[in-house]
């Protein structure tokens, strides 16, 4: 399934690196890879035609800090994403290393957590994920923080424009061993978060609508209270059009739930899925554009593996150059930055051992494709938005990633493999405010971005 591209990443040290982030850096249009490197610069490596090159300068490089965890959304609503960069140097508690928020002004980027009027909001908490909550639908995000031995931190701007928690406010402010998050209208139209937890039961905090949250975890089925999460990807997994959890727990058996009823889970993994592992982060994608999401469990120490939908149930895929059994796995993304309509995935290795990055390529084809990249009424991605797909009496669902599964964060754009279809029926995009765009045939192979309807 996945061919071995690593000598594409022209600007590539063997380091420690942990989580990955897809967003656009520089302001060109174009995504790149944010890279957090621990106790090493950070990498913004960029797709320039024939390699992937780092364009990081001093400040985002940030050598000096030891980064785990990124994620980026559009904080103060100027259309263009802010990055949070989650630093840790111990493994709980308080720790010596603040984290950075970096938001671009004046034709530079400055990290918010060192301005004055900011810094008594700064993270000195170990953490381990990031997410970006649109808790109200209007396109300004808040960043949500899982720490570990602390209280969950939600910052985003008060009325004067400072750096402020507002986790208590909104019904997040629990302490716990937190590890990865996803954000998603799992369980209603606005943006509910599922939070896979460390010595104790995972939260899901289905949103209230205005804008405060309750955890309804245990009543959903998806407590998990005995295991280690880590990784998480959201989809569609049995085709039922609503939206289902798939994810690891760190050397315990790995859960796919499925969501039957509104808020009602069960856990559907057979075992050739469930089988323990040293598992990091899990991603939910089309590798091969044959219309159905492959499932991609990163481990670290242990081979990688791959799942795919086959004759009705989801089995165990030749993940060939992806293996990487001696791979010290920490962190993976998708993209596709070349613009040939296939998903790339990159994989970050280290916590134990310095190693450099991986790239995969799927197998080529000439399978169909569709891209579909939802904006904010501000113009920035629109993550958290709904984007569905009609083709050959079927229909596939994408939610656009807002972070953090477990470190990382994907592209903002909905990709949908099409298999031999080349006739779409319609795409849909649902925002978080319930406003919806519809387009109609849809040519394939291309990119539509689509603006917020004014």
């Amino acid at each position: 399934m996945l061919i071995d591209k690593t000598g594409l990443l022209l600007d590539n040290p063997s380091q420690l690196n942990y989580g990955i982030a897809v967003t656009d850096v520089d302001g060109d249009g174009a995504f790149e890879l944010f890279v957090a490197g621990f106790g090493k610069r950070n990498l913004v490596l960029k797709w320039q035609g024939t390699g992937f090159v780092d364009i990081a300068n001093e400040r985002l490089a940030d050598a000096e800090r030891q980064a785990i965890g990124v994620a980026a959304g559009d904080l103060d609503g100027d259309g263009r994403e802010e990055i949070y960069v989650l630093n840790t140097d111990v493994f709980a508690g308080r720790k010596q290393f603040g984290d950075r928020l970096f938001d671009w002004q004046d034709g530079a980027w400055h990290d918010l957590f060192s301005l004055p009027q900011n810094l008594d909001a700064l993270n000195l908490t170990a953490g381990r994920s990031v997410a970006w909550i649109d808790r109200h639908g209007n396109g300004r995000y808040g960043c949500l923080v899982a720490n570990y031995g602390g209280p969950i931190r939600l910052y985003e701007l008060n009325s004067d424009g400072m750096l402020a928690d507002i986790a208590r406010d909104a019904g997040l402010a629990f302490i716990t061993g937190g590890r990865g998050i996803v954000a998603s209208p799992l369980v209603t139209e606005r943006m509910d978060i599922f939070m896979a937890n460390e010595n104790g039961a995972n939260f899901l905090f289905r949103n209230q609508g205005d804008g405060t949250y309750v955890d309804i975890a245990a009543i959903a089925g998806v407590s998990d209270p005995y295991e280690h999460g880590r990784g998480i990807a959201v989809l569609d997994a049995d085709g039922d059009g609503r939206l289902d959890l798939v994810y690891g727990n760190w050397e315990g058996p790995h859960r796919l739930y499925a969501q039957y009823a509104p808020g009602k889970f069960r856990d559907l993994a057979a075992n050739v899925m469930s089988m323990p592992s040293r598992i990091r982060t899990v991603i939910a994608a089309d590798f091969d554009n044959d219309g159905y999401e492959e499932i991609f469990f990163n481990n670290i120490g242990q081979p990688n593996r791959l799942f795919g939908w086959r004759d009705g149930k989801w089995t165990a895929l030749d993940i060939a150059d992806g293996l990487e059994p001696r791979g010290l796995g920490t962190g993976a993304a998708v993209g596709d930055f070349d613009g040939d309509g296939r998903l790339e995935l990159v994989v970050s290795h280290g916590e134990s051992a310095a190693q450099p990055l991986s790239l995969y390529h799927a197998i080529p084809n000439h399978n169909f494709w569709l891209r579909v990249l939802p904006l904010t009424p501000q113009g920035a991605p629109a993550r958290g938005a709904i984007v569905t797909l009609t083709a050959n009496h079927r229909t596939q669902i994408r939610s656009i990633d807002a972070g953090s599964g477990y470190l990382c964060q994907m592209e903002p754009v909905a990709h949908f493999g099409l298999g031999q279809v080349e006739a779409i029926d319609a795409i849909e995009v649902r925002w978080l405010d319930g406003r919806i765009t519809r387009i109609m045939t849809p040519e394939p192979n291309q990119t539509i971005r689509v603006p917020y309807p004014r």
